[in-house]
């Protein structure tokens, strides 16, 4: 009876779905991306070489691909050969990453449904299928475990809300056991697997954290936004929304020293958005589109394009990273890669790098003003600054290295994963 309501629940919501397409953009690429499957399969199946491994990951959208994309990549690496299909559940995900060069099939996952799910397990047919963090649907982890192809769980992270945990949740607790192994990202989550019979799962960490060292590495230069800092401390206000705003430039402009400059690299780059920061700025500002080549008499960096933020901690000093007024926030590892403690807003108790960062004094949670005086009066002290610093550095040196332990359980389990075989 549950899987009957379950699956009816899915019907519904993809008619939901199409009707909100009529006015909605992101529905509409949600519905009419799905409608490509079959054929983008059909193609691939025609033009991959035969006898070679077959990876299929899958993840909700964009955060989850990026904590997938360490473990693409290496495995890209040391096996160019191996086929990887990557799919998408949202347009958010698919509609940014539809070109990555790594992988050789990119589509959106079918709508979990016994058919669709049966159709797409037996005509792609992985010899390993990998899910990112949260992603449990029935139909399709149920046709993977029919087909005997196994499937992993990589950087899952758990909390006692979930459905698992609850004394009502017996249904969902049966999807974990579809899973070969779960990676989880922290102990408690393995704790709370444990406490409803789960075993098969071990800590590997978040394998976010070595896409973002990994950038850290090869973080471009600017030698214009060099120009711009000069010598001045900067604070980076990094994706932030006009609520972040409202809060920040009275705090700025009521605090700042003169001596300090502002990069604001807002979440929504459109055009009224950009405008409405010129207004509310009361310093002399520039957009990085109009920065050029000389020294700038400016005090606000305004960056408006999309793709430079990670590089940008390079030249900061703290940084304010936005969402955490909203649904969520926004990255907290790329900024700390380079040294720089962080704040963020109320919203970000599901985030476990938030949490420890908070603990340690890498950290600040914001609510209001008083948060914001009472954080950057102890990060001007130059001992407290080293320390939240340190600290912030330290939360990736010790959480590093999922990736690798991902790769050596594969190894290890799957010896003969990326040895040639019969055609499919």
């Amino acid at each position: 009876m549950i899987t009957f309501l379950y699956t009816l629940g899915i019907y519904l919501y993809t008619a939901g779905i199409r009707l909100a397409a009529i006015w909605n953009e992101k529905a509409r690429q949600w519905i009419s991306g799905r409608q490509r499957i079959w054929q983008q399969l059909e193609t691939f199946k025609a033009t991959a070489p035969e006898g070679v491994p077959r990876i299929w990951i899958h993840c909700a959208s964009l955060g989850e691909f990026e904590q997938g994309r360490p473990l693409i990549e290496k495995i890209k690496a040391r096996h160019p050969e191996v086929q990887l299909i990557l799919t998408f559940f949202s347009p958010s995900g698919y509609e940014i990453r539809k070109n990555y060069p790594q992988a050789d099939l990119i589509c959106y996952l079918p709508v979990d449904t016994p058919g669709r799910t049966r159709r797409f397990v037996q005509e792609l047919r992985p010899d390993l299928a990998i899910f990112v963090k949260y992603e449990f649907w029935y139909h399709h982890l149920h046709a993977l475990d029919r087909a005997g192809i196994p499937t992993l769980l990589i950087s899952a992270i758990f909390r006692p809300s979930q459905i698992f945990f609850r004394s009502y949740g017996f249904w969902y607790r049966r999807l974990l056991t579809h899973f070969r192994h779960i990676f989880t990202q922290d102990s408690n989550s393995g704790q709370l697997l444990q406490s409803i019979g789960v075993q098969h799962f071990s800590r590997a960490g978040d394998t976010r954290v070595d896409r973002v060292l990994q950038l850290r590495e090869q973080a471009p230069t600017f030698p214009e936004i060099a120009r711009f800092r000069g010598d001045a401390p900067v604070w980076i206000a990094g994706s932030s929304w006009p609520v972040d705003e409202a809060l920040l430039f009275p705090f700025w402009e009521a605090t700042l020293p003169a001596n300090w400059k502002l990069i604001i690299a807002p979440h929504d780059i459109a055009a009224d958005h950009i405008e409405q920061i010129e207004q509310n700025c009361k310093w002399p500002s520039v957009r990085y589109s109009q920065l050029g080549e000389t020294e700038t008499a400016a005090r606000v960096l305004i960056i408006d394009n999309i793709g430079m933020l990670s590089a940008l901690y390079q030249y900061g000093r703290i940084a304010y990273i936005g969402g955490g007024f909203g649904k969520a926030i926004h990255n907290l590892l790329e900024p700390i890669a380079f040294g720089l403690p962080v704040l963020f807003g109320p919203k970000h108790e599901k985030f476990q790098e938030a949490l420890a960062l908070k603990r340690s004094g890498g950290g600040f949670a914001i609510e209001g003003r008083e948060d914001l005086d009472a954080a950057f009066e102890q990060l001007r002290q130059d001992d407290a600054y080293a320390e939240a610093s340190r600290q912030a550095l330290a939360y990736l040196q010790e959480n590093q290295g999922s990736t690798d332990k991902i790769l050596q359980y594969l190894d290890t389990h799957f010896p003969t994963l990326f040895e040639p075989r019969a055609s499919h």
